[in-house]
C-alpha cells in the first residue's frame, strides 16, 4: 500500500487542464462532454487526498447546477470520506467518481490517461 500526500508536480497540468476543459464544455452547456472531463481529472486525482476532494466537490456543483438529485446524493458520501480513502491508499483505480458508478467499482483507465500517469509518477 503507498500513501500519496501530494500530487507530483508534473502530473498537475494534466489534472487541471481535465478541470479546465469540464468547464469550458459546461459553460457551454454541453453537459456530457463535461461530465467526462471531470470523470477524467478524477481518474487523475484519485490518489490524492486534496485533488479527489476537489473533483468530488466539482461533480457535487455539477450535479447541483443541472439539478440531478442522484448526483447530488451520490456526491455527498464521495465527498466526505474520498480524500480519506486516497490518503490511507485504499481507492478503486479507475473509478470515474459519479453516482453512476458504484464507488468502490475499480475500473479500467483509459490508455491516454493510463500512459500520463506512468510518465508522471
Amino acid at each position: 500500500m503507498k500513501i500519496y500526500t501530494k500530487m507530483p508536480d508534473r502530473l498537475k497540468p494534466f489534472f487541471l487542464k481535465e478541470l479546465e476543459i469540464a468547464n469550458r464544455y459546461f459553460s457551454m452547456r454541453d453537459f456530457k462532454s463535461s461530465w467526462l472531463h471531470f470523470e477524467r481529472a478524477h481518474i487523475l486525482g484519485q490518489p490524492y487526498p486534496y485533488q479527489h476532494t476537489l473533483v468530488h466537490w466539482k461533480m457535487l456543483l455539477f450535479g447541483i447546477k443541472i439539478k440531478d438529485f442522484k448526483e447530488i446524493i451520490g456526491q455527498i458520501p464521495r465527498l466526505l470520506v474520498g480524500g480519506v480513502k486516497s490518503f490511507v491508499g485504499e481507492i478503486p483505480v479507475g473509478n470515474t467518481g459519479g453516482a453512476n458508478v458504484p464507488p468502490l467499482k475499480r475500473m479500467d483507465i483509459p490508455q491516454d490517461l493510463q500512459l500520463i500517469i506512468n510518465e508522471c509518477k
